[in-house]
């Protein structure tokens, strides 16, 4: 899964002042600070859709819709990814595996979904699959035998840190409490998730 991180949000308004010294200014005849003027509207919009920017580290943060529609197209790869692993796995273990992501995934979309509904205005995830999600499947499909058993591991093991880098990130520096509560339930689930792939 293709982790994302936007430079979205509306930095805070920096006043400009002028130091006064002890000799008088005569080459200008007015100067006038300018402000970043923020309209009311835009930072209810702000607020509403989660844009932000982490105030220990200046990095953007990822907006609640966003998040939702990444964490919703992460729920989406691993179920149709776990339906293919259960039908064409080799391996026991990663038969059951895809079923586990099955059942996991389909969970955390119902989770995800609740949260959102739960802001104002609500927040509903985009699924859309990411080209890498889309490939990684078209891959899936197009494997078999053992070599489909060595794909989907490989696969399922970057998926997860990617997940879990978002998830984590998200459940510090959301912005979105409905979708930052979301994110500290499900990063401990990713993080069983990740740690039995990499067991098989």
């Amino acid at each position: 899964m293709k982790q994302y991180f936007f430079a979205l949000g509306l930095g805070p308004a920096f006043a400009l002042g002028a130091c006064g010294g002890s000799e008088p200014v005569t080459t200008v005849d007015n100067i006038v600070a300018t402000d970043t003027i923020i309209p009311e509207n835009s930072i209810d919009a702000n607020a509403a859709t989660g844009t932000g920017i982490n105030a220990q580290t200046g990095a953007a943060v990822m907006t609640g819709q966003t998040f939702a529609d990444t964490a919703g197209a992460s729920d989406a790869y691993e179920v149709a990814a776990g339906k293919l692993a259960q039908t064409k796995a080799t391996s026991q273990a990663l038969k059951d595996f895809g079923g586990m992501m099955v059942t996991g995934h389909t969970e955390s979309t119902a989770k995800l979904k609740a949260a959102g509904a739960k802001v104002s205005p609500m927040i509903a995830p985009n699924p859309k699959l990411s080209a890498e999600q889309e490939a990684n499947l078209a891959t899936l499909r197009d494997t078999n035998g053992a070599d489909f058993d060595t794909a989907y591991k490989a696969q399922q093991v970057v998926a997860h840190e990617k997940t879990l880098a978002v998830v984590q990130d998200y459940a510090e520096n959301g912005t979105v409490p409905e979708l930052k509560a979301f994110a500290a339930e499900i990063a401990p689930v990713v993080q069983a998730h990740l740690d039995k792939i990499k067991g098989l």
